[in-house]
């Protein structure tokens, strides 16, 4: 009797207790692990991608595609495959530095830091954006500013402040990472006169490569209407080996 008023008394004690430690474990996750989270589950250990990027002002559009290759935060590849006129343009990160290797001249230009808030090919995303030379986690300081509801999912509402030492444009960003799956929703980016300059959102939540991620990121330009740029993932694969020496000059001029 008295054992099973025990056990009773201990899966009493179980079913309030669980929920309650798994909501604190939550709240204990600091700023800097909830971007952490949210930047490995968009890049895993490796990844790669197949792109489409349309390009939208009021008159007119245009419509890119590309293939794109990461490991980690220090390797990046990007490969234009259409327009014709861009095709086999191929943009490199290496650790903290960045080529572009533009087929029309056969050459190969290091793109200085000061280049990389600049537009990546016409569109309203900057060279940083897509090339990722910057990290979000080890470039920016965190602070937690609280939650808010992004697309019915609620979020973290977090606030991230360059370091003096990272060469970045912004004088600071938010995000909203929602809480569940650590998918970033929105983002704000601010300049050094704290005016906010572009809004980012990411939707069409899907399963790929056996993880879910946001398919669809829109970048909108605040003070010129009309104009936004969509990047949409058709495909993508995470954490297939790919070596080191992919990432090279000199395999910038043989992808195809």
């Amino acid at each position: 009797m008295k054992t099973s008023l025990f056990l009773k008394l201990t899966l009493s004690i179980m079913v309030f207790i669980v929920p309650f430690l798994t909501v604190y474990g939550q709240q204990e996750l600091s700023a800097k692990d909830i971007v952490k989270k949210a930047d490995e589950n968009m890049r895993g250990k490796t990844s790669q991608a197949d792109i489409t990027i349309k390009i939208i002002r009021p008159t007119w559009s245009r419509e890119m595609h590309i293939k794109a290759w990461s490991k980690g935060d220090d390797y990046s590849m990007i490969l234009v495959t259409s327009p014709a006129k861009e095709k086999g343009t191929v943009f490199l990160k290496r650790v903290k530095e960045v080529w572009n290797w533009i087929p029309s001249i056969e050459r190969n230009i290091k793109l200085p830091p000061s280049m990389m808030s600049q537009s990546w090919m016409g569109t309203d995303f900057t060279n940083d954006d897509l090339v990722r030379e910057a990290s979000s986690v080890s470039d920016y300081d965190h602070t937690l500013l609280g939650k808010e509801t992004i697309s019915g999912k609620e979020c973290y509402k977090i606030q991230m402040i360059p370091k003096p030492s990272a060469a970045i444009v912004w004088e600071k960003v938010i995000v909203w990472i929602d809480t569940v799956d650590f998918l970033q929703l929105k983002a704000e980016f601010y300049d050094e006169d704290g005016e906010l300059v572009n809004i980012m959102r990411s939707s069409d939540i899907k399963e790929m490569g056996g993880r879910k991620i946001t398919s669809k990121i829109e970048m909108f330009p605040v003070d010129k209407e009309g104009n936004s740029t969509v990047i949409i993932y058709n495909d993508i694969v995470f954490d297939d080996p790919i070596k080191d020496d992919f990432f090279t000059t000199r395999n910038m001029k043989q992808l195809k």
